[in-house]
């Protein structure tokens, strides 16, 4: 099994310890997994092909959506609703 595999596996189980946490103490680990999940579907897009990018970047999408729907509408300078 390749690194950039074992490190998605890594992710998962990260991300879904940070979700088991109460809201407030979501938020470090979810912005440092937010960070790392480009960095690793790209590595991993590079190391095994594209295609399995694109799901690891489809489920990201999934996973995130609000957080980026958040950070989205602030950029655009709009008041962000709340999920």
């Amino acid at each position: 099994m390749s690194l950039p595999v074992l490190l998605s596996i890594l992710w998962v189980f990260a991300a879904t310890l940070t979700a088991l946490l109460p809201m407030r103490n979501q938020y470090l680990p979810g912005i440092t997994l937010l960070i790392a999940a480009p960095i690793l579907i790209l590595w991993l897009g590079a190391a095994h092909g594209w295609g399995w990018s694109a799901l690891a970047l489809a489920a990201f999408l999934s996973m995130f959506r609000n957080p980026l729907r958040h950070i989205w509408a602030r950029a655009r300078g709009h008041g962000a609703e709340r999920p």
